[in-house]
């Protein structure tokens, strides 16, 4: 595949393309109005996508009567409706292409209420229900949405190993490239909503038949301030 890359930080996304041999634009998927100018530039060069990911996201490791508005809002703009403009932007090449794959990169946070994050938690649950109806909505069109829900994954944006309070819950933490291969496997096996690692389904599972015990869990187990 021809990849073009969205991003928010030019001088990591001109390094990164030159790696691959692609194209860039940067963008704060965040904004709709900058999202819909990217898309018209990119879809003028390719009118046909195979493929799209949602990845961007960012943290909040507050709860709700700690954390500023202010990150409240950035949460719901880029973790929630991010997703949204994109896919709203970009459908019409996805369309035309016959057959194409978008991949919504949620959390297992989407399906879990965490204490210590809630802010971060309830944008999650939103993107999943977004991504969820659109697997309905969009396979008829030949569009397939694909929802990965990672686990704690170690990166720059989430330094999961440092900050956790829960030793048995920073052991539990992968790294992105154990993400990325999981993807691949998802678009080949055409697999709708899936888990990485898959024994976070369990958390999932425990949320809908023990809410009370996975909230005092949470509670326990959550950020270093």
């Amino acid at each position: 595949m021809h990849v073009v890359l969205l991003a928010r930080r030019e001088d990591r996304l001109r390094a990164l393309a030159s790696e691959l041999g692609a194209e860039y634009e940067v963008c704060d998927v965040g904004r709709r109005d900058d999202v819909e100018r990217v898309a018209a530039t990119v879809m003028e060069r390719q009118p046909r996508i195979d493929l799209l990911v949602n990845n961007a996201g960012v943290p909040g490791r507050r709860g709700f009567t700690s954390i500023e508005p202010e990150r409240i809002e950035e949460l719901l703009r880029i973790n929630y409706l991010g997703g949204i403009w994109c896919l709203r932007a970009f459908l019409p090449a996805l369309e035309a292409a016959g057959r194409s794959d978008v991949v919504n990169i949620v959390s297992v946070a989407g399906s879990v209420a965490f204490g210590p994050a809630g802010p971060y938690s309830a944008s999650k649950h939103a993107q999943l229900a977004f991504s969820r109806a659109t697997t309905a909505e969009l396979r008829p069109k030949g569009i397939h949405v694909h929802t990965v829900n990672p686990g704690l994954v170690e990166t720059e944006g989430f330094p999961q190993a440092t900050t956790l309070r829960s030793g048995l819950l920073r052991r539990l933490v992968v790294g992105p490239e154990h993400v990325a291969r999981h993807v691949l496997k998802v678009i080949d096996h055409d697999r709708r909503e899936t888990f990485v690692p898959r024994w976070y389904r369990a958390a999932a599972v425990a949320q809908a038949l023990a809410p009370g015990l996975v909230s005092r869990l949470s509670t326990r187990s959550g950020y270093r301030s």
